[in-house]
């Protein structure tokens, strides 16, 4: 099984204010605080941020173009 984790190397905003992870791999997600649907209080803070420097979380991006070269 492929592991689609990247590790998080910065933070920027979109143009509706909504936090952005910037990945290593040099995709982005976003990180949206917004309860119930998605619950990311550590992003509303600069030290919050800075504390997810290095976490891994998913890249669905990676995902999608391995699933590309497979077809």
């Amino acid at each position: 099984m492929v592991d689609f984790k990247r590790s998080i190397s910065g933070f920027h905003q979109d143009e509706l204010g909504d936090w952005v992870a910037e990945l290593a791999c040099g995709h982005q997600r976003h990180v949206r605080h917004n309860p119930p649907w998605t619950n990311h209080p550590w992003v509303t803070t600069p030290a919050g941020r800075r504390s997810f420097i290095g976490i891994e979380i998913e890249c669905k991006y990676c995902r999608e173009e391995k699933s590309q070269e497979n077809n």
